[in-house]
Parts: structure tokens; sequence; C-alpha cells
């Protein structure tokens, strides 16, 4: 048996571990966050407690039926999304049930019943109460799941984009025509050609780069002199910093890589205009992933398509010559006399 607050069964299946939760029972229409939920109940009781009808359906292993108390199938065959019970409860015990609700829309194109959609506009001030820990996990996994551009989009249209990141929000209604989602849309791209593995630091870059570089050309367009790598870095670092605030904390790891790989896209395409004349790949372990977001932004805007090719036919060439420039030499046995 594991965990404090929900309890939890690891059932042991040769190698596997199968994590089952036990039949849970309580009061079903008692709004205020969930602090205890440990009352075991039968399979019905349990039912009454999730969230959306689609969440609550049983199957027997045995009988191979589908058991179902909450006309669960008839909204999946509608493609319905409704709550438990009454939604303004549902998302008062859980607000970050209002981040299922979208990631449903957005993932699988289901409508919203009017009762439910109506809660969720009202109750999205709840989101705040929500860990931030567990609302960034959410985000982070619909950044991976191919559907980011639809989920960002649904989030800022229903107002609860401004309550966890207020800054983006902001600059999503004064730049209502920004690459932001066309950015997005490529990463679904590239997700749904399951080719490769995007780290997650990618998926916030792509999500912050847009607003940066915004942030960056603007303060830097009355100049005489434009800044450093390293100040650039800096400016990163105060931008992750502003967006994420003061809602999310956002692991140091995360935050460093983020930097790196939206400061590397003004060594690829310098903000002055010029272009290098010798490329470097950097040592760093990110910079191939750097190169990625610069591809990534090169399918959205075709001027950067020469920069991109630039370094990719030029600076890991450099790199490797480089590299065989610097190995040291073999060193000659001496004879014995």
């Amino acid at each position: 048996m594991i965990g404090r607050r929900f309890r939890l069964a690891h059932v042991r299946f040769g190698k596997k571990v199968i994590e089952v939760s036990t039949f849970r029972a309580g009061e079903t229409e008692e709004a205020g966050l969930i602090v205890r939920d440990n009352i075991w109940g039968t399979e019905e009781e349990d039912v009454l407690r999730r969230d959306f009808t689609i969440n609550g359906l049983f199957y027997d292993p045995e009988t191979e039926e589908i058991i179902d108390y909450v006309d669960g199938y008839q909204d999946i065959e509608k493609r319905i999304l409704r709550t438990i019970g009454k939604p303004d409860v549902r998302f008062s015990q859980d607000p970050v049930r209002m981040i299922r609700l979208i990631k449903f829309c957005a993932r699988f194109n289901f409508e919203i019943e009017k009762p439910t959609f109506e809660a969720l506009l009202s109750c999205k001030g709840e989101i705040l109460k929500s860990s931030s820990a567990r609302v960034f996990e959410e985000l982070l996994r619909m950044l991976e799941s191919g559907s980011a551009k639809t989920f960002f989009h649904l989030l800022h249209q229903y107002g609860i984009l401004h309550s966890l990141l207020p800054e983006l929000a902001h600059y999503l209604e004064i730049k209502p025509e920004t690459s932001l989602f066309s950015l997005l849309e490529e990463v679904d791209s590239e997700i749904k050609k399951q080719t490769i593995t995007i780290d997650r630091s990618l998926l916030v870059s792509a999500l912050l780069f847009p607003l940066f570089d915004e942030y960056l050309k603007e303060s830097t367009a009355s100049v005489e002199k434009y800044p450093h790598l390293g100040q650039i870095a800096e400016t990163a670092h105060h931008v992750i910093d502003c967006i994420f605030n003061p809602f999310f904390k956002i692991p140091r790891k995360l935050r460093s890589i983020v930097a790196f790989l939206m400061t590397t896209q003004y060594r690829f395409v310098p903000l002055d205009g010029k272009n290098v004349k010798r490329p470097r790949a950097s040592n760093d372990p990110f910079f191939p992933t750097a190169l990625l977001l610069l591809k990534l932004r090169a399918n959205v805007h075709s001027d950067l398509l020469p920069h991109y090719t630039f370094w990719t036919e030029n600076a890991f060439n450099e790199a490797l010559i480089n590299t065989e420039e610097e190995a040291p030499r073999p060193r000659r046995r001496r004879r014995r006399q």
C-alpha cells in the first residue's frame, strides 16, 4: 500500500507492477477542496466521486461487459463532456479537473455540455487553489500530446491562461497575430510523426520563445550596441521568471536549459542581422536541441530556412575538423639503449 492522501495498492504481476486504487465512498456534493479521500466503498459509490461521465466506466474482464452507472458510454458516442454530479461542486473539489476538461476537448474534439461549460467559466479563478506542480505537469503533458495548439488556444479563450500565465495571456491579447500557435502546431506535427523524442525543455521553449523574441527586439530597438549572448541569456532568465511567476516554480535545471535554447537562437541568427562567417557548434549537449528549435521556427518563418541549412551543413563539420586538429598526437616510444 502506498500514498498518504490517496491510498493505492501496487500489485506485482510477473515483472510488471500494476497500480490499483480502491473503491472509495463519501459525500459527493460537498463543496471545497478534497483533503481526505480514504473512505472505502462500493464500485457504484466510487464512480459517483469521479470527474466526468466518460471516466466513469468499469470493465469486467471475466464477463467482458462494460459497467456504466452514469451514462458515460452514451456520452462517448455523442462526444459530450459532462461532469458527474454538480459541475461547480466538482470543480471546487479539485480545480485541476477544469484543465482535464479542456484537455479532453483539445485531444478528442468533444463538446462541453452547457451546465458544465457555465461552471467552467464561473469557477476558473479556483484554479489558483490547485497544486502548482500538478498543473505544471498537466501543461507539460499537453505539450507532449500532439494537441498543444488547440489546448493552449482553448485555455486562453476560456480565461484560465490569464490566471496561470498572465504575462503570456496578455501577450496573446495584444499580439493576436503572433506565431505562437503556428510554432505549437509545428511541435504537434513533429510529435505526431513519432520519428524523434522531443525534450520537455524544447516544448517549453517553443511556448515561451515568441514572447521572449518580441520582448528582446522591442528592448533593443533604440540601442546603439546590441547585447552579447551573455546579456541575452540574463534577459532569458528574467523573462522566464516573469512568465511563470507567481503561481509556478519552474525547476532550476529546466529553467537553465530553456534559457540556453532561447539564447542560442541569436547565435544562429544574430540581432544585428549579420551573417555568421564561421559557425561553431557549442559543446553543450543541448546544442542539437537548440538547432531543432531553429528548424521548427524555420518551418513557420521561411526566411529562417537559409540560416538553419547553413548551420546544419557547416557547424557540425567545423566542430569535427576542430576535434581532429586538437586531438593529441601519439607519443613515440623510445628505444632502449
